[in-house]
């Protein structure tokens, strides 16, 4: 950067927090913890099945003993493929308070997709329930079954925490570190490929005090929180979990979705806070089974919409149809978890953000915005790429130090690969997004690895992903591809190869066969012409002329 180029950068307008130092997510998490012993912390939506505060506190340690008698070390990455349920937290809790690393994926990805995931984050154990048992049992990796149900051959949860209550204490004399990794979860991050990104304890634990800034006392105790966003994201686990546990809430957890059973629980158990996705917004406005509950009977004081961006038409039909609900929006990313909030507590004079941005700067961090092409800092109410700077940013990609490189610069601030800008007020408004990646509801999808699925089907001899424009799902994943002259393929066909190599929510959805694939000078896949160009054909045609399109 020149240095005669004035430096623009935008701190909170709230007072920075403090960062308590040597202390372990776990042990942060569950400060004080014998206060609340009785409460429960965890029930189940659909069984009912409920944790203790005593309970989860009693089976983090159990845990993290019998890891340790089973041969976990510091450092050791231990990769859970579990659904939400009321264990996994524990089951997490107790992987870091072992000194181990946590690297959650998702139960519905495809078997190839689970064993890449293990190779990359170089795992040493599984932990999986008997249903996805299946899924795991090729990667040959000592494998804990959580649940009813067991699985021949395997180490059963129930057994193991049995046997640490007779495992010495002197097995646990290994100290975990605050600058300890705790969590590996995969990314696309800014570009391409998933990656393993490498969070330290000291990370979580500062991102929790920034985004718990305004929590005041007497709401500790009295959440009720909504545990449906997936545990193996990075905001399920420390933004529902562990900020439900520091606070001692309680969390309702649901391991899928269906809005009749969503409704009920709600109302049944009265959840005051719900973090979900728009889609299910908008199936909130438009679905008429919302009209067969009393709605007057929902305690809901306020949504949080954070993995995709929120339509400005969705949310003032929401608002009218739930009046008393208030709907929050929130920024940030797997590299550092929360930036932005845009609610804090009126009652400490905390502003409210105004509607359709994502809010304002959280306590300790800075921001920036800067110019893609030439890296100068831009001053307010001037689009730029968002860049932050923090202790909650990542150590960095595992084992990938060009990709590290690439999102982290020398002076510390991570390049977010969105464009937003800041208000005279301090408001965070995002723009649109440099990175390519497509947001299914809510789920990443890489454009880059869908092109590589694409590229290995015989007939196909170029392709390119786009991110489509869906009301459902938010966007939906869209292929153009250059089929070779022999080829006796039609879309359908294409799309079911590509289908049955990746979780369904990474499925192409529409799909066009096309002479070429445009490209700049340098060969980089000219993304906008493509997206414009199949969102024209999309709308002019009639339906049976149209691309292929399959149900989402």
């Amino acid at each position: 950067m020149a240095s005669n180029h004035e430096e623009h950068i935008f701190k909170s307008r709230y007072a920075p927090v403090p960062i308590p130092d040597d202390i372990t997510l776990p042990e942060f998490v569950l400060q004080d913890v014998e206060l609340y012993a009785e409460k429960v912390a965890f029930v189940d939506a659909f069984t009912g099945k409920e944790y203790t505060y005593g309970q989860v506190n009693r089976d983090v340690k159990r845990f993290a003993k019998a890891l340790r008698s089973l041969g976990l070390r510091r450092g050791h990455v231990v990769m859970v493929v579990l659904p939400n349920i009321v264990e996994y937290p524990i089951v997490a809790l107790g992987i870091m308070a072992a000194g181990g690393i946590v690297s959650g994926a998702n139960p519905a990805s495809h078997v190839s997709e689970i064993k890449k995931q293990a190779e990359s984050a170089d795992a040493k154990s599984v932990v999986t329930d008997a249903a996805t048992y299946e899924k795991v049992k090729g990667l040959g990796l000592p494998h804990v079954i959580v649940g009813e149900k067991r699985v021949e051959g395997s180490i059963y949860w129930n057994d193991l925490l049995d046997a640490a209550e007779r495992a010495s204490d002197s097995i646990m004399n290994e100290k975990v570190q605050q600058s300890d990794i705790c969590a590996l979860p995969f990314s696309s991050g800014t570009t391409g490929l998933s990656k393993g990104v490498m969070i330290s304890h000291r990370n979580l634990v500062a991102n929790l005090c920034s985004t718990l800034f305004s929590v005041g006392p007497e709401l500790v105790g009295n959440v009720t929180t909504l545990g449906l966003i997936p545990f193996f994201h990075i905001y399920g686990l420390t933004g529902i979990c562990c900020a439900a546990m520091r606070n001692k809430g309680k969390v309702v957890v649901m391991g899928r979705y269906e809005l009749r059973t969503f409704l009920n629980a709600l109302i049944k158990y009265e959840v005051t806070f719900a973090p979900i996705v728009p889609p299910i917004i908008l199936g909130l406005v438009k679905n008429p089974i919302v009209d067969e509950f009393d709605l007057s009977k929902l305690k809901l004081r306020s949504i949080m919409t954070a993995a995709a961006p929120l339509a400005p038409e969705i949310l003032a039909e929401f608002e009218k149809k739930f009046p008393d609900v208030v709907v929050q929006e929130a920024y940030g990313m797997t590299e550092h978890s929360c930036i932005t909030l845009t609610h804090g507590d009126p009652n400490k004079g905390h502003a409210i953000a105004k509607k359709h941005s994502v809010g304002f700067i959280l306590p300790n961090l800075e921001v920036k915005f800067i110019d893609p092409d030439t890296n100068n800092s831009l001053p307010k109410n001037t689009p730029g790429e968002i860049c932050v700077r923090s202790q909650c940013v990542m150590e960095g990609y595992y084992k990938n130090e060009y990709e590290t490189a690439h999102a982290i610069d020398k002076e510390g601030w991570l390049h977010t690969g969105d464009i937003g800008y800041i208000d005279d007020d301090g408001d965070v408004f995002i723009v649109d997004r440099i990175k390519e990646l497509i947001k299914y509801k809510g789920f990443q999808v890489a454009p880059a690895e869908l092109e590589g699925i694409l590229l290995t089907h015989p007939s196909v001899e170029d392709a390119a992903v786009v991110g489509l424009p869906d009301e459902e799902a938010g966007e939906i994943p869209g292929a153009c591809v250059v089929m070779n002259i022999e080829a006796k393929d039609n879309e359908e066909e294409v799309m079911n190869f590509v289908a049955s190599n990746v979780a369904q929510y990474k499925k192409i959805r529409v799909l066009q066969f096309v002479d070429s694939i445009p490209k700049s000078s340098s060969g980089k896949i000219m993304r906008r012409l493509i997206k414009d160009k199949m969102i024209q054909t999309i709308k002019s045609c009639p339906k049976t002329a149209c691309p292929r399109r399959i149900a989402i």
